[in-house]
């Protein structure tokens, strides 16, 4: 089944925090993920540069770490920056994810692609979801719990729910990657083309990226 971009919020078997972001495309699988110190960027690949002109949508920085390195925001758009920087001057994450929904709205494209986004917050062990369609928007704290994951889609599973989730065996950033792109539920999602995770690891969080 294609559900395309995917955000998951979890917490390790061990009690650490990780949000994770997969791009799934059928249109622009030529696409990667760069990790530059406290955000990762998706880009096109080289020689495919082009594509920006076709979809403006396809390049973003999907994670940002902020408020001292205690917070991860993950997303599929270019609401990361303005939800990490409301959350970097003291906002709480339910109030970042609602204005920047509400500022930036679902994709202005041929599927009205919804936005999605995650909040991980390690001085409170809490992680969000949230989606932005054009019939509505969610936000939710969801209930997580060692050993366990949530997790939201642009299209099909694109409503927050408890049955969109499960266990959660991942170990570290690079192995959350991984889990999102082939384990689980994600091994029956089609077209995946790239992967990043921002997961706690001694006093802040440890980025990682991998294509599909």
């Amino acid at each position: 089944m294609y559900i395309g971009r995917i955000v998951s919020v979890a917490i390790t078997k061990d009690g650490r925090l990780c949000a994770s972001y997969r791009v799934s495309s059928r249109s622009f699988p030529n696409r990667m993920a760069v990790v530059a110190g406290d955000k990762v960027s998706i880009v096109p690949k080289p020689g495919h540069e082009v594509d920006v002109q076709r979809n403006p949508y396809i390049a973003y920085n999907c994670v940002r770490l902020v408020a001292g390195g205690n917070v991860a925001v993950v997303t599929n758009g270019s609401q990361t920056d303005p939800i990490a920087e409301k959350m970097d001057a003291g906002t709480p994450a339910r109030d970042a994810l609602v204005t920047a929904s509400i500022l930036l709205d679902y994709e202005k494209d041929q599927f009205n692609t919804p936005r999605i986004s995650a909040v991980a917050d390690r001085r409170d062990g809490s992680g969000w979801l949230a989606i932005v369609r054009h019939d509505g928007l969610e936000v939710r704290r969801m209930p997580l719990e060692a050993g366990r994951f949530f997790y939201v889609a642009t299209y099909e599973e694109n409503r927050l729910a408890d049955s969109q989730g499960g266990p959660y065996d991942a170990s570290s950033a690079s192995d959350a990657c991984e889990f999102i792109l082939r384990r689980g539920v994600f091994a029956q999602r089609e077209n995946p083309v790239t992967a990043v995770a921002a997961m706690v690891a001694g006093g802040g969080f440890e980025l990682a990226a991998k294509d599909a």
